[in-house]
């Protein structure tokens, strides 16, 4: 985990930084949703619909916490869960290359962990009370969103293997074939 700061100082940062990671989750889940339903994948466009509303959910109650307040400007691409990279770019485009669907949502499971991961460490690490609240809540959300990816991944094992085989003749991620 890349920690943007030394600490979370000011309720103002925190904001700004739950927002970053929120905004990201939806756009991903977004993203992930209208994917999977191309695929046909009817569960898995449900469930990053579902995950996508939660995420939405959060960054609206976000942002009506926070309409009070001068968010600082930070750093959105600390919060990517593609990287920083401009979307046409190959870290991009693997995306769209993936073998199975183990491997789209194991970077679904990565970026909720990095954000639990977050959350946890700005509720260990911060000064103020209240930001060491509403650290410890959004890392519980987050925990909840871990467990229903790995629920997704344990479901589709199966297809992992058969990721794995799809790589093995050239297929997927990493490959020259499209």
């Amino acid at each position: 985990m890349k920690v943007p700061h030394p600490c979370i100082a000011t309720v103002e940062e925190f904001y700004a930084h739950a927002l970053a990671i929120e905004r990201e989750a939806v756009d991903r889940y977004a993203e992930f949703e209208a994917y999977f339903a191309g695929r046909g994948e009817d569960v898995l466009s449900g469930l990053c619909h579902s995950l996508g509303s939660a995420e939405q959910q959060h960054f609206e109650e976000l942002s009506r916490g926070c309409e009070h307040l001068t968010l600082p400007a930070i750093a959105a691409a600390d919060h990517r869960w593609l990287g920083a990279d401009a979307p046409e770019t190959a870290a991009r485009e693997l995306l769209y290359r993936v073998a199975a669907p183990c491997e789209l949502l194991e970077i679904a499971l990565a970026a909720e962990i990095r954000a639990g991961a977050f959350f946890l460490w700005a509720a260990g690490t911060a000064a103020s009370l209240e930001v060491r609240s509403l650290a410890k809540l959004m890392a519980a959300e987050e925990a909840e969103h871990v467990e229903w990816v790995k629920q997704a991944i344990e479901y589709h094992a199966p297809d992992r293997q058969d990721g794995k085989n799809r790589l093995a003749e050239g297929i997927g991620p990493g490959s020259a074939q499209p």
